[in-house]
């Protein structure tokens, strides 16, 4: 059945804030979340059901969606072969093959270049001999990142001339890489675009990402750019989902070059589930990114992307969710703790999201 009434369970790999929030907006639509994760984390708390369990236990994965009605994921480096054992039992939505796609960033690279969609320069790295071919080819400086793994900063290493190529490789421990030519961008942005199981696609407005240290600081809406960029932003991100078969939501990082650019908008990377630079729409839309994830997995009528305020969300990294009473006492605010009890340096413990008045046109 295409369709979950309210009172369904919906299986989610991974047991993260991201899975925390996702339990939260379907327990908003009647319907339930058992937690399948390797660890015990912070969805745990909010879901009718959780399971500890490897994502290697293939047993135990087929037996966790047994008893589920459709299985979706929260983070992007669920090992494939855990989500075919579960597919072999009960939909999956997104499909393995985003999964593919998205945990290779080689792969990720090419399968959106032959769409035809502008991507930042890069070379396949799997020796000191390729990695000194590339960089003379693409110019320093340039950031050589794993194929695999790595996330907000981590697994990359950025080589501003050739005295770095030496031991540029053994910092990410002789890894399969790649080589990512620089981009002159103004803005970092990203597209969540969130499709259905009928191929209806909707996309929320487009925020502007600022970073520190690597991770995502910041996302506002609206992002300074023309109607005319956003509407291009959102086919770009339209035209990979569609590819994908993808049913859920969808974020796709972009670089922002300015209008006269010869590519005004380059693809950075995917996500294949919902994302920290979407987190604004549980308090400034009515159907926030999660529960239009979760609408679209089991079938629904996607809700409305639009928004009724403008929006500053930023991440309470580490110590910053010591602040917490005062920033509950803030007016025109969402504050949202993730439940985690260590605030360690670098570590995501929530965020806040300031609303103001909507700006006209």
């Amino acid at each position: 059945m295409s369709v979950l009434p309210p009172g369904s369970t919906i299986g989610i790999l991974g047991g993260g804030q991201l899975g925390r929030m996702l339990a939260m907006a379907a327990a908003r639509l009647g319907l339930k979340c058992h937690i399948y994760s390797d660890t015990s984390g912070p969805a745990f708390d909010v879901a009718a059901k959780s399971t500890v369990g490897a994502y290697e236990d293939l047993a135990a994965v087929r037996r966790f969606a047994e008893g589920v009605d459709v299985v979706t994921y929260e983070f992007e480096n669920v090992p494939c072969e855990t989500a075919r054992a579960a597919e072999a039992v009960t939909p999956v939505r997104p499909g393995v093959k985003a999964l593919e796609v998205a945990q290779d960033r080689l792969v990720e690279k090419q399968f959106i270049a032959a769409l035809g969609i502008p991507v930042a320069p890069f070379a396949d790295i799997d020796s000191d001999a390729s990695l000194a071919s590339a960089a003379a080819t693409l110019g320093l400086p340039a950031i050589l990142k794993t194929r695999r793994l790595g996330y907000d900063g981590k697994g990359q290493v950025r080589l501003a001339s050739t005295t770095g190529l030496t031991t540029a490789r053994s910092e990410i421990h002789g890894a399969p890489a790649i080589l990512e030519g620089m981009v002159g961008f103004e803005i970092e942005i990203s597209v969540l675009v969130v499709r259905g199981i009928d191929g209806e696609m909707c996309f929320y407005d487009v925020p502007h990402n600022t970073h520190a240290h690597g991770i995502l600081d910041t996302s506002s809406v609206p992002a300074p750019i023309s109607a005319c960029a956003r509407a291009r932003a959102e086919e770009m991100a339209g035209r990979i989902a569609a590819a994908l078969g993808y049913v859920g939501v969808l974020a796709v990082e972009m670089f922002y070059c300015g209008e006269t650019a010869p590519e005004p908008l380059i693809i950075n990377e995917i996500a294949p589930r919902v994302h920290n630079s979407g987190h604004w729409t549980t308090d400034a839309c009515a159907v926030s990114q999660f529960e239009n994830h979760i609408r679209a997995v089991a079938g629904w009528p996607l809700g409305a992307t639009t928004r009724h305020s403008d929006a500053v969300m930023t991440n309470l990294i580490g110590a910053d969710v010591e602040a917490w009473q005062r920033l509950a006492a803030e007016p025109a605010a969402g504050l949202h703790l993730y439940g985690k009890h260590e605030p360690r340096p670098g570590r995501k413990m929530g965020h806040i999201t300031r609303l103001k008045t909507k700006s006209q046109g």
